[in-house]
């Protein structure tokens, strides 16, 4: 149930504080300084941000939550895209995946050219696959070619990315509907074909047939040839240079590819099947593993991550004359990210002044990334110093790194990051979600990483906390302010210390918000991933209200207003803290599940059997369902729920909502036409946002919200 934030980052113009009958104005003569640091503090300095720097300036006295401030939901959502990827074609022109949600959240392949970069993706197509629901992987790029996935019909189509206007024209048969999925696909020149990943929902759309096929490049079009099949998931079909061996990830029900999973090595005939198979890693029943991005070196070798020994993603090496496996950099830190979605890149290939072969990667290490460059034959490796402290992918043109990344300062951004040896000699930023943001810089809250205990003798989880600032307002000294916890989706995911203005829309009106990244939460190695097996719904619950506890004890927020947060796995934790514990006064759940058996029974196949590891036996299955407990709850509660989601379908909310309204307790559903699992369009957004600001501020807020919002009626309350 993983779910990334649609709404990222956008624009508006400042507007001036509302006025207050009662205010008290004073001024301020020194120069506030807001000090944000990180657990690698010796090597990197705390960075400091001025909010007021003039005696002329002033504040005004306010209530918390009740300010005024610039990042309004127009902003949040209105002109914010997520980036979808990143790819470079021979001649070094960047390519990258945009979704608009001015566009409904259409999204398009966009082509690097100067100061106007060019659409390439056609307005009548949509550049998205739903194989696992979740996409990813929905193009590749060769030469002046891109075959993408088309999202209204799921077929693929060819295109070139030379002619400005070209037409594209699919290479798979119509099914008759949107029934067939592909992702995560690669060029076979040496057949003139293209391989990849296929999800075939014509039997069943909760139990798909996922094999590895080829598709003909000949325009001839017919059904794609099974080149693997027999298991539950395959994902990064890989070739190597001569098109003669193909690397691939499967794994099966019940485990998740981050439980165990198996990567193989095909050899391919010359008629193009796969005579012959290896297992490389995973298929060893002492080794508890989840190799992952395999990838082939110009020179051959194949290199992968997997988290044997350490119990962290690391980069290793197969030695294919023994049929086994080396370590490169053994390293308590992640090299990959949990495989969620198709199509990761987490590390590249470059060669350096000598013509050697070496590998540029990311990892993560105690909530921060870093980027360097993996010398794998004298087992060295060199830090690049850039200023993102979030990386996701890489893709590399000679001298170039273009990194995905961000920080508590940049937006989701592309940065060509150009190399001169193995130092950084320019950073310069050529795509970003929100190009202008930085006139809000005032009003940004930068994240604190806090350790916190939790109720584990010993066992300590994490999370980013933001204060509420503005440079306009303060709130008296004897009052705290209302705390925002978000609880993050997966819930095999992590949560980032990054510029999200979904957040600085709240702590800009002068909300404290904590990001907690759970007992279960990927990049802290297996060992703390799998702390939520056969425990969800008691660790991730625990460790969020632990958190909070830790911020009231340390004077950051007020306890009679403690609200939570959560969209898709973080809805149900949401519910299940508002349900089996007492720490919170409200909650919002964005397309939460309130039912597990109801999950279960409903959800698609890559996640059908996801709970059985989470949850446990039938029992657990009903003690920790929220809607079997709802003479538990006692505070307002308000849904939100895309009426197309297959991961999380709108029966879930349906159900705890008439459950709760016949109960009397303050309860609204807002449902919306077109949506799926997470939110795309603009006006969605901005509404869900909004309502969720209002609806806390009138019900435990105590306090008027100084934006122009007509609040939804709320049963039992209104």
């Amino acid at each position: 149930m993983a779910i990334s934030s649609l709404a990222r980052l956008a624009t508006s113009n400042i507007t001036s504080p509302p006025p207050f009958t009662t205010a008290l104005i004073i001024s301020r003569y020194f120069t506030k300084r807001i000090i944000f640091t990180t657990a690698t503090q010796k090597k990197n300095p705390p960075r400091i941000f001025k909010t007021m720097s003039s005696s002329q300036n002033s504040k005004v006295i306010a209530p918390y939550g009740s300010w005024k401030s610039p990042i309004t939901a127009d902003v949040v959502s209105g002109s914010s895209k997520r980036l979808g990827g990143t790819a470079v074609d021979p001649q070094g022109h960047l390519f990258w995946l945009e979704s608009r949600p001015s566009e409904s959240g259409r999204v398009v392949l966009v082509k690097e050219a100067g100061d106007e970069p060019i659409d390439i993706t056609p307005p009548e197509f949509a550049v998205r696959t739903l194989a696992q629901e979740y996409g990813g992987g929905a193009l590749r790029i060769s030469g002046d070619t891109v075959i993408f996935s088309n999202y209204k019909d799921q077929r693929l189509y060819k295109q070139s990315t030379s002619s400005k206007g070209s037409c594209p024209v699919p290479i798979t048969p119509d099914y008759g509907g949107p029934v067939i999925s592909y992702a995560d696909g690669v060029f076979d020149s040496r057949f003139n074909r293209y391989i990849t990943v296929m999800e075939d929902r014509r039997v069943s759309s909760t139990n798909s047939t996922t094999t590895i096929v080829a598709v003909p490049l000949d325009g001839t079009i017919q059904d794609p040839n099974v080149l693997v099949s027999g298991n539950d998931f395959y994902a990064f079909p890989r070739l190597d240079s001569k098109g003669e061996r193909m690397a691939w990830i499967e794994w099966s029900h019940p485990n998740m590819p981050w439980d165990k999973s198996e990567l193989w090595v095909g050899y391919i005939s010359e008629n193009g099947d796969i005579h012959k198979r290896v297992c490389v890693a995973g298929c060893d029943p002492k080794i508890v593993e989840s190799p992952t991005e395999p990838k082939w070196s110009p020179t051959g070798e194949l290199f992968f991550i997997t988290d044997r020994k350490n119990g962290f993603w690391n980069l290793y090496k197969w030695v294919e004359s023994k049929n086994e496996v080396l370590p490169l950099y053994p390293l308590n830190a992640e090299f990959a990210r949990p495989l969620w979605v198709f199509g990761m890149n987490s590390y590249e290939f470059i060669k350096n002044e000598a013509g050697k072969t070496l590998i540029a990667c990311t990892y993560r290490q105690n909530g921060k990334s870093y980027l360097g460059i993996l010398d794998d034959v004298q087992g060295s490796f060199s830090l690049l110093d850039i200023p993102f402290t979030d990386i996701d992918n890489i893709a590399s043109w000679n001298d170039y790194l273009y990194v995905e990344g961000a920080s508590a300062v940049h937006p989701s951004s592309v940065a060509k990051v150009t190399l001169n040896g193995r130092k950084v000699i320019d950073f310069k930023i050529c795509w970003s979600s929100s190009s202008d943001c930085l006139k809000y810089e005032s009003y940004f809250s930068q994240p604190e990483l806090i350790e916190f205990p939790t109720v584990v003798p010993g066992q300590n989880a994490y999370a980013y906390y933001y204060p509420p600032t503005n440079p306009l307002y303060q709130a008296s000294q004897e009052e705290k302010p209302p705390l925002l916890l978000k609880s993050h989706g997966g819930p095999t995911a992590e949560t980032r210390g990054i510029l999200n203005l979904s957040i600085q829309y709240w702590t800009s009106r002068g909300w404290a918000f904590v990001d907690v990244n759970y007992g279960g939460s990927t990049g802290y190695g297996r060992e703390f991933r799998e702390r939520l097996l056969d425990r969800w719904g008691i660790v991730d619950v625990d460790d969020c209200c632990s958190c909070a506890k830790f911020l009231l004890e340390n004077g950051k927020a007020d306890k009679e207003r403690l609200c939570i947060t959560g969209g898709s796995a973080g809805g149900y934790t949401t519910l299940a803290a508002l349900a089996f514990r007492d720490t919170f006064k409200a909650g919002a759940s964005l397309y939460g599940v309130a039912d597990l058996n109801l999950l279960k029974a409903e959800t698609h196949k890559f996640e059908s059997h996801y709970l059985d590891k989470l949850v446990g036996d039938d029992k657990a299955f009903f003690d920790r369902s929220p809607i079997n407990f709802v003479d538990k709850f006692s505070c307002p509660i308000i849904l939100f729920q895309g009426l197309e989601d297959k991961v999380v379908p709108p029966d879930q909310a349906r159900k705890i909502y008439k459950a709760l309204k016949e109960k009397g307790l303050p309860v609204a559903l807002v449902e919306y036409e077109g949506e799926q699992h997470g939110f795309r369009k603009a006006e969605n957004i901005k509404f869900t946002i909004e309502q969720q600001m209002v609806f806390f501020a009138r019900l435990i807020g105590r306090f008027n919200v100084a934006d122009p919002i007509t609040p939804i009626k709320v049963d039992n309350f209104d």
